[in-house]
């Protein structure tokens, strides 16, 4: 390996471009969990899949990569860039029939294959790039070693820096697919720079090829950057809008008078179209638990929806709520079309932070951040239930939904929640949503005191609603949920792929994907 060294120019522009293709990675990644959530859920699995084909095409990169710049004769590095380009150019142009197409493989092995078929070749070209960079850099033999740790620091800077440009800057402002056609304009841009240089100091070029890619790429940018689907003849879709959190989408159906919010397959708020009446039943129970806990003034609704129970309990009861929720897409959404508004502080922000900067005492906390796709299971540890019982008042209620299987009352996941929460309260009654189904919303209520619905002077309705749904539990399987050992998530697979195809057969698969 003697040939002559690169000149400074040459070896910052090297510099520059492994810089670039090390952002690329990140921002390829990242975005990888945008494009999958709305079909199969922004859980651990998305996340698992998304690394792992990362590691894997970085793999197959270094070592393709390396076999050809060893039988190149210095050039190469712009055509890996320019494929790199229009493969990411591609990735919201088959987002769509590769999320079909994975559809009946489930939630783990759908999400695995879709991030492969997806991502692992741009990833894989992005990945040669470095065996490439360290074959231009190294003019001997005994300079490898501090070639390629110069070549591997800068890419990983890139990296680092296109994570916190991307989450900082780009993606708050601009949509996931914009950004990756914009990454795959840039890459292509980068490409044929490369092959111009490569011609004027190698001798050698590929710039035919590179030109060829970046017309086949213009080419397909009209089927690329088509617009979203506005619906169809059954539905109708009045918003949507990407966050950081998920993709929330406002979607009506006026044959059965419902309003749907979804947040990536999950429904979080629903009502009637005509007159905004709840169509979500677990909801209902607001309605008792003013008689449950008298003297209620001061609540706290921690995870929003649509904004219904928040209503609910300051219109008809005259009760000051504060709200919480991370999602300011879903927030936005429950103003603009659910009629919330905010009748106490409206806060954004992740529970975890937000509770420890509230000031109690709440006479009702509303815990509804449990939805039928992921679950933000750090909001059910002995540590943030704790946090909660701090700001609940001596006679207070805690009222907890969580979706899930009942199994004769012997679902461990259920299970694991009523033993977590005997941990930190006294007392819980435990409730169903729709008596006799096995899926279903179910509702916790937990205090420091005992609560008999029959001597609270509750309405005959009322009570007669709560004991039609009142069920045994029995907890004795269940796992204590710490910030330590959270297993929720796997507990919850069979729920997580039940609800999603739900929610899929409801809509049609056509309607959540993007």
């Amino acid at each position: 390996m003697n040939h002559p060294p690169l000149a400074g120019g040459g070896r910052a522009g090297l510099f520059l471009t492994v810089f670039v293709t090390g952002a690329a990675v990140m921002v390829i990644e990242l975005l990888g969990t945008r494009m999958i959530a709305p079909f199969y859920g922004a859980s651990l699995y998305v996340w698992s899949s998304l690394i792992s084909i990362t590691m894997i095409a970085l793999a197959l990169g270094y070592f393709v990569g390396g076999r050809w710049a060893d039988r190149a004769e210095r050039t190469g590095l712009s055509l890996v860039i320019a494929l790199a380009g229009l493969l990411t150019l591609t990735i919201p142009w088959l987002t769509r029939p590769v999320l079909l197409a994975t559809d009946p493989l489930g939630l783990r092995a759908g999400a695995f294959a879709s991030a492969l078929a997806l991502f692992l070749p741009s990833l894989t070209m992005l990945g040669m790039v470095s065996p490439f960079a360290i074959k231009l850099y190294t003019a001997r033999i005994d300079g490898v070693g501090s070639s390629a740790g110069s070549i591997y620091a800068v890419s990983t800077v890139g990296s680092v820096v296109g994570t916190l440009v991307l989450g900082f800057f780009l993606f708050p402002f601009v949509g996931s697919r914009e950004i990756l056609v914009g990454l795959g304009v840039l890459l292509l841009m980068l490409g044929l720079a490369i092959a111009v240089v490569e011609k004027k100091y190698l001798g050698n070029s590929r710039l035919l090829p590179c030109l060829f890619l970046a017309a086949l790429a213009a080419g397909l940018l009209p089927a690329i950057v088509v617009g979203r689907s506005s619906g169809n003849d059954q539905f109708h879709i009045q918003s949507e809008r990407e966050s950081l959190y998920g993709w929330v989408r406002v979607i009506d159906h006026p044959a059965n008078d419902l309003r749907v919010m979804t947040s990536d397959a999950s429904a979080i708020g629903a009502e009637t179209i005509s007159n905004g009446e709840n169509r979500l039943t677990y909801q209902n129970i607001v309605d008792a638990l003013p008689s449950l806990a008298p003297g209620i003034r001061r609540a706290l609704v921690v995870g929003l929806g649509a904004g219904k129970m928040a209503n609910t309990l300051h219109e008809r009861y005259g009760i000051a709520t504060d709200t919480l929720e991370i999602d300011p897409a879903v927030a936005d959404a429950a103003a603009d079309y659910f009629g919330f508004k905010p009748r106490g502080k409206n806060i954004i922000g992740d529970a975890r932070y937000e509770i420890r900067h509230l000031t109690g005492p709440y006479d009702l906390i509303i815990h509804d951040c449990f939805t039928g796709g992921s679950e933000p299971s750090h909001l059910l540890t002995v540590e943030t239930l704790t946090q909660l019982r701090g700001l609940l008042s001596d006679h207070g209620i805690m009222a907890l939904n969580f979706v899930a299987f009942y199994d004769g009352g012997r679902n461990p996941s259920l299970a694991s929640v009523s033993r977590t929460l005997e941990q930190v309260f006294p007392h819980q009654l435990f409730f169903v949503s729709e008596p006799g189904e096995n899926f279903n919303d179910f509702i916790f209520l937990a205090t420091n005191h005992p609560i008999d619905i029959a001597a609270q002077g509750l309405p005959e309705a009322q009570q007669t609603w709560l004991a039609q749904r009142r069920l045994p539990l029995d907890n004795a399987g269940g796992t204590i949920i710490t910030d330590n050992y959270n297993p929720l998530e796997h507990l919850q697979i069979a729920k997580a792929e039940n609800y999603r195809r739900v929610v899929i057969d409801a809509f049609g698969p056509e309607l959540m994907v993007r």
